[in-house]
């Protein structure tokens, strides 16, 4: 029940003081032992709870998933396995797994999704499991979201080739590795809010997606921000947010 149903069966005597206090105290949380659901988060913040599996057994994500399903939550796992996937499907048949962003989602109804759009720009195609968490990251928020992938400094003119739609995004998310140029150089092209997701692709001296994250956050270019390493995920939730400003 919303506050409105509980104070309307308080004023008619259907409810208790008691128990109306009991429910509005508990309201937004749900107890799993193990795990406390934020129910509420989507309105307090526009951001849902979302299921983050790395460090979660099986049985604890196949339960997390029930529960939220059983509320009527619309439902993001990040971080899955396919054995977690496999046991998922058991308990919702019709959730969808995505094996490369390692990603499974399932939503009770279709809801409209913005006009404007997020452009997810990857470096390379060993950045794709980063930029996929992005784009499924995005499209769960009812974004509209447009991919342009492979693209780095090593073959700039590829970025050209799609500048024009790059530059009619209302928010650019751009994954990168190796040293992260990517990043600054799309910041000095367009006039919209671009954010780096710096990630731990490249060899010995990127220090698993340090130096990316370092070259990042000493951009020269205006208008760039930098979540953390390979965090494809936090980087949709801001592009969702100014999307929908």
């Amino acid at each position: 029940m919303d506050f409105r149903d509980i104070l309307l069966k308080y004023k008619t005597g259907e409810l208790e003081l008691e128990s109306v206090l009991d429910q509005l105290s508990s309201r937004g949380v749900e107890e799993l032992g193990f795990a406390t659901l934020d129910t509420d988060r989507t309105k307090r913040t526009g951001i849902p709870e979302v299921i983050y599996a790395s460090g979660k057994t099986t049985d604890q994500v196949c339960q997390i998933v029930q529960r939220m399903y059983d509320k009527g939550m619309d439902i993001l796992a990040t971080r899955v396995t396919e054995e977690m996937f496999l046991a998922v499907k058991e308990v919702l048949p019709n959730a969808i797994f995505n094996p490369l962003a390692r990603t499974i989602s399932y939503k009770h109804h279709d809801h409209p999704i913005t006009e404007s759009y997020i452009v997810v720009i990857s470096a390379g195609t060993s950045d794709l499991p980063v930029a996929e968490e992005a784009v499924e990251t995005a499209r769960f928020l009812d974004n509209k979201v447009v991919t342009v992938y492979d693209v780095g400094v090593a073959g700039i003119h590829r970025l050209f080739h799609k500048l024009e739609l790059i530059r009619n995004a209302k928010v650019i998310i751009v994954v990168a590795g190796m040293e992260g140029a990517l990043a600054s150089v799309v910041g000095g092209l367009v006039d919209k809010p671009v954010i780096g997701v710096p990630t731990s692709i490249g060899y010995g001296s990127n220090f698993q997606g340090l130096s990316a994250l370092l070259s990042m956050l000493n951009s020269c270019a205006s208008g760039v921000s930098v979540v953390n390493i390979d965090n494809g995920f936090g980087a949709a939730c801001q592009a969702s947010l100014i999307n929908k400003l």
